[in-house]
């Protein structure tokens, strides 16, 4: 066996390397690319598809170009693995591009469609490809697929009067991107090789990189003016509640409110509120958020409007209901109000019970009972019975707090609004 002549190894692989230089720089800086757009999208701890997109394009495009390099099938042994990897990624490529024009709005119903078919077909020819091998028809199902693509989408955007600056940036860089890779192709059909591909899609990557970036900020700009309304919004809502139950000679009450958001349905009132007399309102709106605390701040404004019928509870609902009635849209709210009057130490809520020296009242909504652990068993309403005797010799605002945060120790999550209110009738002579 003749030996190797190792000068004219080493030239040869001088010769392959200088060959292949601008393309494994490129091939470097693409991958680099996506890797600081993956970065960033993990940094920002929530999936964007427009960064996961260009992230995976430039990766593959980037890959492609190291993979199919000559310096690289010099130095790796022959095997069928690696002719493999270097045929089907071709089919890889366009796929993440055409995903990213969709997310990035650029595609109307018609290219959509047009991209889910090709991306399917690339898919199944990458499939193939690592399954059975490489084959030229698979390249040239490709080329027709892929050129036939880019000159719709070209035409589609030279026909596309939109103004939209994003677009008009994208089919700049499309068409020099498109006008490059054809020449590559016509080129080739002809016998002769030319690989000026790679350098339009810099400026096909620069382009969607711009949009990429410039759509993600508007994103978090437009996300940052929404937590600002609604911090406004939660600073609003916690003013209709009243603060701490007045000092009263009768009556110790605790309130305690977690909202799942930041604004939220439960709300609760002191209607009136002396030594003589405690009239507590709780209530829930059904659903979350903005909808639910704005038919929340109307429930405030209803049980303004009753407070004449302070002493009668029956009386002050159905004033409410009416009040409410006709304007809460879909939504409806359900509540609990109480009254309470040392001097004939009744408690009047559906019919009038005797107060006793010591009586602890608790009004709560549906999220404490309704609390799940991970098993999805429900707090329920023996538990919320075991807590309150087991709180009785606690003052109000200790046993509040205590039942929050027993409910929030047994959900996994908290799935509801939490608010409870804790009254004590103690007795005096005065």
């Amino acid at each position: 066996m003749p030996a190797v002549d190792p000068q004219v190894t080493a030239s040869e692989l001088l010769r392959v390397f200088h060959h292949d230089e601008p393309y494994l720089f490129l091939g470097a800086a693409f991958t680099t690319v996506a890797i600081l757009a993956a970065a960033f999208a993990f940094l920002r701890r929530k999936v964007d598809s427009l960064a996961v997109y260009f992230a995976l394009f430039a990766f593959l495009y980037g890959q492609r170009l190291w993979v199919q390099a000559g310096l690289l099938e010099t130095l790796i042994p022959p095997s069928q693995l690696f002719e493999r990897l270097r045929s089907g990624i071709d089919f890889l490529v366009p796929i993440p591009a055409f995903l990213f024009f969709d997310a990035a709005g650029l595609l109307h119903r018609r290219g959509k469609v047009l991209g889910y078919v090709l991306g399917i077909l690339l898919g199944s020819l990458a499939v193939a490809t690592f399954a059975f091998g490489p084959s030229h028809s698979y390249h040239v199902i490709n080329d027709v697929v892929v050129i036939a693509a880019l000159v719709l989408l070209v035409i589609q955007s030279l026909l596309n009067r939109d103004r939209n600056r994003d677009f008009v940036v994208v089919r700049r860089g499309l068409l020099i991107f498109v006008a490059f890779a054809l020449w590559d192709n016509v080129v080739g059909a002809f016998g002769r090789t030319s690989k000026i591909e790679p350098y339009g899609f810099v400026a096909f990557l620069a382009a969607l990189g711009y949009v990429a970036a410039r759509q993600i900020l508007e994103r978090d700009q437009q996300l940052n003016a929404i937590q600002k309304e609604l911090e406004v919004a939660r600073r609003m809502q916690l003013s209709i509640l009243p603060g701490e139950f007045p000092h009263s000679a009768n009556f110790r009450v605790a309130a305690r409110y977690v909202p799942m958001t930041s604004v939220a349905g439960d709300f609760y009132d002191f209607i009136v509120a002396d030594d003589h007399q405690a009239g507590i309102l709780i209530a829930d709106v059904s659903g979350h958020g903005v909808p639910a605390a704005l038919i929340a701040s109307m429930v405030k404004l209803a049980a303004t409007s009753q407070r004449a019928q302070a002493a009668d509870p029956s009386s002050f609902l159905s004033g409410m209901n009416s009040a409410l009635q006709g304007n809460t849209q879909n939504q409806f709210v359900t509540a609990a109000y109480v009254h309470l009057n040392s001097e004939s130490q009744e408690l009047r809520y559906s019919a009038a019970h005797r107060l006793e020296q010591g009586d602890r009242l608790l009004l709560y909504t549906d999220g404490i009972v309704e609390a799940t652990d991970a098993s999805g068993k429900f707090f329920g309403q023996d538990g919320l019975s075991d807590l309150l005797r087991a709180t009785s010799r606690l003052p109000p605002s200790d046993a509040a707090d205590r039942i929050i945060a027993s409910v929030e120790e047994w959900s996994v999550s908290q799935d509801d609004d939490l608010t409870v209110l804790v009254c004590d009738y103690v007795r005096t002579d005065s």
